[in-house]
């Protein structure tokens, strides 16, 4: 292929990153959309803060028309934390034609949080003839990464992960759907009331999409996948965070006072027919001035393994993991196709377009 044509859907603060990565990696850019009349019209390069590109961003609603038109060979949507609220994105691909890949984290394993959804956009893309899928860091960091591990150890019988972010870094929806500056009366009727169910009854919520479930929730349903176990019951917890002074949060534009929620530890447990426990927290908040990212986990087994990444440039990672998963999405078969079922990622030397003969 001597060129590689992609679309970016969300022109927000990851955007920034996507672009550039894609750009850089001699992919050309030919459409972009946002429902943000502050950026609609701005040329990418601009909004980027480069010279001018030549390609303005248009506005989200006229998306499956001009991707119809431009027929770019993927898009790269980053909106939104929820399947459902990137359907309308991946619609307007499958549609076009056009195969599509976003760093939306229920994206990376949907199947055990909205599989009704899963199994409408995986026939709309089989019947389209294209390829989505989610990926993003937590591809690489809680899954690639976990699985290449564990084929290094003799018996596991329990994996732990716990892996923190700064909310600021991702935008004002992630952000409240971590808690982050509610009280902390808000936080135990909003975000924790459902945390002494049993697995089946939070099955049947998240299911249902009454019970939003945290990012390991689908991580959990990734690693068992990948690693060939059955999972035979599955719960949630979830837990503010605090902080011992008042923390100004610029996403929220709003001072979070001490003791009060700046964003929440969900800790998800996975029981399996194998007897492998594995056992997840994803603690997403507004730092403190000592806070950072980490990425740690541990395998207790013979023999027992640990791993610790302190401050992981996440966003950079996140963006770069997925900008390099394109070809494999693109060779993929048609349909919905988490990451689990492609092969380990690989750094792209020179083009995108090199990987895709």
């Amino acid at each position: 292929m001597k060129e590689l044509k992609v679309a970016q859907f969300g022109c927000g603060k990851m955007s920034h990153y996507l672009m550039r990565y894609l750009i850089e990696k001699g992919a050309k850019i030919v459409a972009a959309f946002d429902v943000n009349p502050k950026v609609i019209g701005k040329d990418i390069g601009e909004f980027m803060g480069m010279k001018p590109y030549g390609v303005k961003i248009s506005d989200a609603k006229d998306a499956e028309k001009i991707l119809k038109e431009e027929k770019p060979a993927a898009c790269v949507v980053a909106t939104m934390s929820l399947l459902s609220d990137i359907k309308g994105a991946f619609v307007a691909c499958a549609k076009s034609g056009v195969n599509a890949i976003s760093t939306c984290e229920e994206a990376i394993y949907p199947w055990n949080s909205n599989p009704e959804l899963t199994k409408e956009l995986d026939r709309l893309a089989k019947d389209n003839g294209v390829t989505l899928a989610g990926s993003g860091y937590p591809d690489m960091y809680w899954g690639v990464l976990i699985d290449t591990l564990a084929g290094s150890i003799q018996r596991i019988d329990k994996i732990k992960g716990i892996s923190s972010y700064n909310v600021e870094d991702y935008g004002i929806a992630l952000a409240h759907g971590h808690g982050a500056g509610l009280t902390q009366e808000e936080f135990r009727d909003q975000i924790g009331k459902y945390n002494d169910l049993s697995s089946d009854e939070q099955k049947k919520l998240v299911e249902s999409g009454e019970y939003v479930p945290s990012y390991m929730w689908n991580q959990n349903g990734w690693l068992c996948e990948r690693l060939g176990l059955t999972p035979v019951s599955q719960v949630q917890k979830c837990v503010a965070t605090t902080h011992h002074e008042d923390l100004v949060s610029s996403t929220l534009e709003m001072t979070i006072k001490a003791g009060e929620p700046t964003g929440m530890n969900a800790i998800v447990t996975t029981e399996t027919k194998e007897g492998i426990t594995i056992e997840t927290e994803c603690i997403g908040k507004v730092y403190g001035p000592d806070d950072f990212d980490r990425n740690d986990w541990s395998f207790y087994g013979e023999p027992e393994v640990s791993i610790h990444v302190d401050r992981p440039a996440t966003v950079e990672l996140t963006c770069a993991n997925l900008i390099n998963r394109i070809p494999a999405l693109i060779k993929s078969e048609p349909g919905y196709v988490t990451t689990d079922k492609l092969p380990n990622n690989r750094y792209v030397v020179g083009k995108l377009s090199d990987y895709l003969d």
